[in-house]
């Protein structure tokens, strides 16, 4: 096939995973939510299709009474599906026709890496060559606040880690980036079927890029992670629930925080 009917191809397999069609139900007045489910209509009746607002108005306008009701969206309609096209590169590279082909459609891409995974590093992504076009707009704000500097901290040890290897003397401020990065590196694995809640994460990426887990031994980083996740959860529950309900880190809780973090460095063995 020619290139261009190639990446035709793949925009209309991506085109598929689109916005799903929003349906509509009439309820009354005093209907305070946006979405509303189907028992809350009056009649019955959910209104979909091209039409499906119009259809909704032309009914409600046929009630005795229309202005004792409104249109609200059928709760569970609209939405979207996310494609996620995987490509599997040819000796890693990224740089080939279908690989770059796919990436120019989607709104970025996850690089897995099998030298990453073999080394123990799991998930496996790199970080370097893996991009977000929509960056932080899909992150929470607590997230933000901590992952920023996160990724600086990344970008600095990918450079050194290439320079060290050439076994040059290195001062002492670039090897305390070394070890801060290592440590951040054993930070960001996690275990198969483990999920990790929004606050917990926040919680340990922040003590990560903070110093807190610099003297930590590299073979004990996944013990330290689990102790400190349960000291937060016994002494310090508030901690937690605050960055959960806020979506972001507030001064007082970056305070109480970094407090809880000292008190736990002294306790960890």
């Amino acid at each position: 096939a020619y290139p261009g009917d190639v990446f035709y191809l793949h925009s209309r397999l991506l085109e598929r995973a689109a916005r799903l069609a929003d349906q509509f139900v009439i309820v009354s007045k005093d209907f305070s939510e946006k979405e509303a489910g189907l028992s809350k209509s009056v009649n019955g009746q959910s209104y979909g299709g091209p039409l499906a607002k119009h259809t909704a108005d032309t009914t409600l306008k046929g009630l005795e009474q229309p202005e004792n009701y409104q249109i609200v969206k059928l709760k569970g309609s609209g939405g979207s599906l996310t494609a996620l096209p995987i490509i599997e590169t040819l000796l890693g590279d990224v740089s080939a026709y279908v690989p770059t082909n796919v990436i120019s459609i989607t709104d970025g891409q996850i690089y897995l890496e099998n030298n990453l995974f073999y080394a123990g590093i799991r998930p496996a992504v790199n970080v370097g060559l893996s991009v977000s076009r929509v960056g932080g707009d899909a992150q929470t704000r607590a997230m933000k606040q901590v992952a920023g500097r996160l990724r600086l901290d990344m970008a600095a040890f990918r450079e050194l880690a290439a320079f060290a290897q050439f076994g040059s003397d290195l001062d002492k401020a670039t090897q305390a980036q070394l070890n801060r990065g290592l440590h951040l590196q054993e930070i960001l694995k996690q275990p198969q079927y483990e999920p990790m809640s929004l606050e917990n994460q926040i919680i340990v990426i922040f003590a990560g890029t903070n110093g807190f887990a610099d003297e930590v031994p590299l073979d004990r980083m996944r013990a330290w992670e689990v102790a400190l996740l349960r000291y937060m959860e016994r002494a310090h529950s508030e901690i937690g629930r605050s960055i959960a309900e806020n979506k972001r880190i507030t001064d007082q809780t970056m305070t109480e925080l970094r407090s809880a973090l000292d008190e736990f460095r002294l306790t960890w063995q």
